[in-house]
């Protein structure tokens, strides 16, 4: 018996062992497909090398001196993941118009000035005119957090974001999303391999609201729109935490991530400066299903069964009906037609 149990495990340790050669050999060639600056015929050719090579050690792994194959898979393995791992981000380079300024604060007690607030006039979803604001915010008048979940792929995945008010009827989004540099587009699985930073766009709602529901046709994207349960303390201390990341952003550039530093995961983390925070799901990895999630843990108005508030929750048309006008934040809230 203890013979079988000996050839058991080992044999599930030479299964394990080689089912890891087989992922980490996946994940070299899209890192090398994807390496950071380099020119593309050179990366795919470190691509196609990296997989022959694994594909050579592989096949070696499956012979009797399988070890001594595993053992120069592992040292190559390592040394491709210790380089992948000194790419450093920056700040520093040709970014995308939309994406070209970093927003900061200047923090006065309870006086807050945001600079680089968004706020383009838009014709298309790329023909715009670049415009930013400075604003003043007084901390004593934040009085609620709103949650925006945009669609534009089925109901599994959304991009989210906040939004906080003030008792003069302002509004200043926050939109946590991939910096890229002009010319590239976003991919979700290039997100996992350094490709872009983290980028807060801090925006007017007339703006990071209406170039969703307004602007973007292709494909249309749907925009929802939930008052989160929030009371004032909560509220100034995840504002405060936005304020706070938004400017060591500035001076220090981080990897955005697709599953780990997302929209989505970033705003948990940032919700956890405040007490009785939620635990992580997979509601917030799949993040089309976070309003759903946050309806069941309270944070949202629990008097309607959650479809009927999905309902209500829905503002493009409103949102196209204000168009670029001043008191469009107060219209996509209003819920009676005008």
């Amino acid at each position: 018996m203890s013979a079988m149990i000996k050839r058991i495990t080992h044999a599930a340790g030479v299964a394990l062992l080689g089912l890891f050669m087989l992922i980490a050999a996946g994940w070299g060639v899209l890192a090398l497909h994807y390496w950071d600056h380099a020119n593309p015929v050179l990366r795919n050719a470190l691509a196609a090398a990296w997989g022959i090579t694994s594909l050579v050690l592989l096949v070696g792994f499956l012979q009797r001196s399988r070890w001594r194959w595993a053992g120069m898979f592992l040292a190559l393995f390592a040394a491709l993941l210790l380089s992948w791992s000194a790419m450093k981000p920056s700040n520093d380079r040709d970014w995308e118009p939309d994406q070209a300024a970093l927003a900061y604060a200047s923090i006065h007690g309870d006086s807050v000035t945001l600079h680089n607030i968004r706020n383009f006039v838009y014709r298309t979803e790329f023909d715009f005119t670049p415009a930013y604001y400075d604003r003043t915010f007084d901390l004593r008048q934040l009085n609620s957090v709103d949650l925006f979940a945009v669609y534009w792929m089925g109901p599994a995945i959304a991009h989210v974001f906040l939004s906080f008010g003030f008792a003069d009827g302002s509004h200043v989004a926050f939109s946590i999303e991939g910096r890229r540099e002009r010319g590239q587009g976003y991919s979700s699985l290039a997100g996992f391999f350094r490709q872009y930073t983290l980028y807060y766009v801090v925006g007017d709602e007339r703006d990071i609201v209406a170039l969703r529901t307004n602007y973007r046709l292709a494909p249309p994207e749907h925009v929802y729109l939930y008052r989160l349960h929030a009371n004032p303390d909560s509220a100034r201390r995840l504002f405060l935490e936005y304020l706070e990341q938004i400017n060591d952003l500035k001076e220090h550039a981080r990897w955005y991530n697709t599953l780990t530093h997302n929209c989505t995961s970033t705003i948990w983390l940032n919700s956890r400066v405040n007490p009785g925070h939620l635990p992580y799901s997979w509601k917030i990895l799949l993040s089309g299903h976070a309003p759903e999630f946050l309806y069941e843990h309270g944070k949202l108005d629990t008097s309607v069964p959650f479809e009927e508030l999905q309902r209500r929750a829905y503002i493009n048309a409103r949102a196209q009906q204000a168009g670029q006008s001043l008191d469009f934040s107060q219209r996509i809230r209003d819920p009676a037609p005008r």
